[in-house]
């Protein structure tokens, strides 16, 4: 079992007490007892071996015994930047893009996108933490605040943040070209790598267009229209299974 906790809970080594959420996961769930093993995250890249030390009413609290070493992370910072999806397909594409290894999401708001604001982040949040607990991550993705197409698009010329594929129902370059593409400029180590695919709705042309513009690649996942979420999760899976591939 993995769970999250804070760094400043960390920093005390022993007595630390599980959120009331995570503790009764353990007891009820779990029926964890006096002296079992747990994994704890600080949602930065380390994790902890602990043993429970008490259960109480106040809640489960564990000791730490050890820092563990953790071998879960992508070679490159990846970044998906997806269009606005409705209620549970959003929910989904963040569960499934933080197992499959992403750093940040970037919600955007697009031509088509069917929502424009959301009050949901706190729970995508949430989602992101649960499951990076649930694959064995010491790293929660950022969830970024929504933000227009076009105002992330202006943000993409800082030289440390310029590789990204645009994925495009109508066409583009096949996906092994488009990430040779990217692997081909100046640095073969670049810091991040954007991913951008479309809401419900798809992308505008305008919006590829000043996508390509920008620097981004387009690119397709094939012959078959895929539905937004699935898209998501195909994208982000194969550009990370190419990227190792790569050595990078």
């Amino acid at each position: 079992m993995t769970i999250f906790v804070p760094p400043d809970e960390i920093i005390k080594k022993s007595g630390i007490l599980l959120s009331a959420e995570k503790s009764r996961y353990l007891i009820t769930v779990l029926r964890s007892k006096i002296g079992d093993s747990i994994k704890l995250i600080d949602g930065s890249g380390r994790a902890y071996s602990a043993i429970i030390s008490s259960i109480s009413k106040n809640g489960v609290a564990v000791n730490i015994e050890k820092e563990l070493s953790v071998d879960a992370e992508a070679p490159c910072h990846l970044v998906l930047c997806q269009g606005m999806l409705k209620g549970e397909k959003m929910d989904m594409v963040i569960q499934k893009a933080v197992e499959l290894g992403v750093n940040e999401i970037v919600p955007l708001i697009t031509e088509h996108s069917v929502v424009k604001e959301t009050r949901r982040i706190a729970r995508w949040r949430k989602i992101a933490e649960e499951a990076s607990e649930q694959c064995g991550r010491a790293v929660i993705p950022e969830i970024r605040e929504p933000e227009g197409f076009y105002e992330f698009l202006k943000k993409f010329s800082d030289p440390d943040a310029r590789c990204g594929i645009i994925f495009w129902e109508q066409g583009g370059a096949g996906l092994r070209e488009a990430v040779k593409r990217v692997f081909s400029g100046e640095s073969s180590r670049m810091k991040k790598i954007f991913v951008i695919v479309g809401p419900e709705g798809g992308l505008s042309t305008q919006e590829v267009s000043t996508a390509e513009s920008a620097g981004f690649i387009k690119a397709t996942l094939g012959k078959r229209i895929l539905r937004a979420e699935t898209a998501a999760i195909v994208a982000v899976a194969a550009v990370n299974m190419m990227i190792e591939d790569a050595g990078v």
